[in-house]
């Protein structure tokens, strides 16, 4: 779930292969208005991105890097509890190109720093390797982010997350087109942790929804706890969980998100409903605010609450939503390839297996599942991404 794994993009992003140059005759139609505004960020020349490849040590690769980026923060508007909000995200758009591009969302891992999301970090992402290597890149910030930080973030909820990224992608479509940037119809999907979750339910909907105008190429999502109903089964039926902060995180989104607006020592033990009203706010990261709690469940968690959610009857509204959010598969025709590593202590790796089994049983024959032996869930993103960029390349116009 850590956004930080991403900054392995700065290195394996020179896995990007050369692609087919062949130009498309066609440049999709962008028909709907959601772009309010653009404002570019940075232009960062190719020379730059060269030396950055040998200073990571990856010497070989540098030949694959072929184009200067400019990368561009998007305002856009979307919707989140039925009203139209503002949100955010950054575009990264190869300079010079001779060839229509792909499109490329990448979704990224769980933030619990405001000051880290993309638009707003002033940290590379490693997506301006993507986009230097020919592909026109797109990072949302997710709602509760940039633009719209005043929300609490609608944490491992589907609907929204979906339409997040879509709309993103939509507002980037038409900034391309009004810009004269030309891009092909190839659109690729990739995320890992809170991500592999986004961009799960972003593929869902826009497969499901002709509405959108859109076809997704092929997705690659890791370890994103698609089956909440399997994460909630797993934290109850151990008393002790590696990162609790993420359960708090759940929690309070959806006591946000759904308008329970119970007090957090509903859910919480006294201690920790404090710690969690000073610290989760957006200006603490993840480490420490598990720091300020305990990996102990049935310490962390109010008694009676706890209680209530171990019992069939109990909780039935958190259960609900969490059953509603839960990425069931479908019968995709979508390649989607799912990686998970096999010991991964915060989202078990028996989750993919489970939703790669949902897969099947719609009837889908396109969705495979790669284990990384030994993974953790700190340790599994890199593998992944040595594997799904080269496996997009091949399918790449």
């Amino acid at each position: 779930m850590l956004r930080s794994n991403y900054l392995a993009l700065m290195t394996a992003g020179f896995m990007l292969g050369c692609g087919d140059e062949s130009v498309s005759n066609h440049t999709p139609a962008v028909a709907e208005t959601h772009l309010v505004s653009v404002k570019q960020v940075s232009d960062i020349p190719l020379e730059m991105l060269k030396t950055f490849a040998q200073l990571a040590g990856q010497e070989q690769f540098t030949p694959l890097v072929k184009y200067s980026v400019k990368t561009y923060t998007l305002v856009y508007e979307t919707e989140y509890n039925g009203k139209s909000i503002k949100a955010s995200g950054s575009i990264y758009v190869p300079q010079g190109l001779t060839q229509k591009a792909p499109l490329i969302s990448l979704q990224h891992g769980t933030t619990f720093l405001k000051s880290e999301a993309p638009s707003v970090s002033s940290s590379p992402t490693g997506m301006e390797y993507f986009a230097s290597a020919g592909y026109i890149a797109i990072m949302p910030d997710f709602i509760g982010y940039g633009e719209s930080a005043a929300i609490f973030h609608p944490y491992y909820d589907q609907a929204l997350a979906a339409g997040t990224v879509i709309d993103m992608i939509k507002s980037s479509r038409e900034f391309l087109e009004k810009e004269n940037i030309a891009f092909n119809d190839q659109l690729f999907l990739a995320g890992y942790s809170e991500g592999g979750f986004v961009t799960l339910a972003a593929a869902k909907e826009i497969e499901n929804n002709a509405a959108h105008n859109m076809k997704v190429t092929a997705v690659a999502a890791g370890a994103g706890g698609y089956d909440l109903t399997h994460m909630l089964n797993s934290i109850t039926t151990s008393t002790s969980y590696t990162y609790p902060g993420y359960l708090a995180f759940v929690l309070m989104a959806y006591n946000n998100t759904y308008q329970w607006n119970k007090p957090l020592e509903y859910f919480f033990q006294d201690k920790y409903a404090r710690a969690l009203a000073t610290y989760m706010n957006g200006n603490y990261g993840g480490s420490f605010i598990n720091s300020k709690l305990t990996t102990h469940v049935p310490s962390l968690l109010n008694a009676e609450f706890y209680t209530r959610l171990k019992s069939p009857s109990g909780e039935l509204d958190l259960k609900r939503a969490l059953t509603e959010n839960s990425i069931r598969g479908w019968n995709t025709k979508i390649p989607t390839r799912l990686y998970h590593g096999t010991k991964d202590e915060i989202i078990p790796y028996q989750n993919s297996e489970a939703t790669l089994e949902s897969f099947r049983a719609a009837g889908s024959t396109s969705v495979s599942l790669t284990a990384i032996p030994s993974g953790t869930h700190g340790s599994s993103f890199f593998p992944m991404l040595k594997e799904f960029v080269p496996w997009f390349e091949t399918m790449r116009k």
